[in-house]
């Protein structure tokens, strides 16, 4: 039995869309906290939203465009958006056993649990969740 072929052109594609909406969550979290100075769950929400919104629409547009859609958008947006939480708790589950379970709770000890393995793992989960569960062909 082989490995499945990775498709390079899809994973860069993936990649550049993720960095894109990073950047959008980030940018307006820290303008909605900073000058606009929300509350941080309501800021982290609507960045969170946010960034759900231009991953998917990167993804719909670039990404899998040739991807004929099976059902309506508003529903493949759904599955998108929960794929995406998924993988947010993903990185907080990453976080909360390190940070309690193993007792590691330096801020270091926590950027690598949260930010790092974390987001390592829940991007391998929106990578299949999305081109399986939203971009099917």
């Amino acid at each position: 039995m082989s490995a499945p072929r990775v498709n390079w052109s899809e994973l860069g594609s993936f990649a550049a869309v993720g960095v894109c909406a990073y950047l959008a969550d980030l940018a307006l979290f820290v303008w909605l906290r900073g000058p606009l100075d929300w509350d941080p769950l309501s800021a982290k929400a609507v960045a969170f939203l946010a960034g759900c919104t231009v991953a998917y629409a990167g993804n719909a547009l670039g990404t899998y465009k040739n991807h004929e859609a099976q059902v309506s958008r508003l529903r493949q947006y759904g599955v998108f958006f929960a794929v995406n939480v998924a993988g947010a708790l993903v990185q907080l589950l990453c976080l909360a056993v390190s940070h309690y379970g193993l007792g590691l709770t330096s801020p270091r000890a926590d950027t690598v649990s949260g930010s790092l393995v974390g987001m390592a793992l829940a991007t391998c989960l929106r990578f299949w969740g999305t081109r399986t569960l939203v971009f099917r062909n």
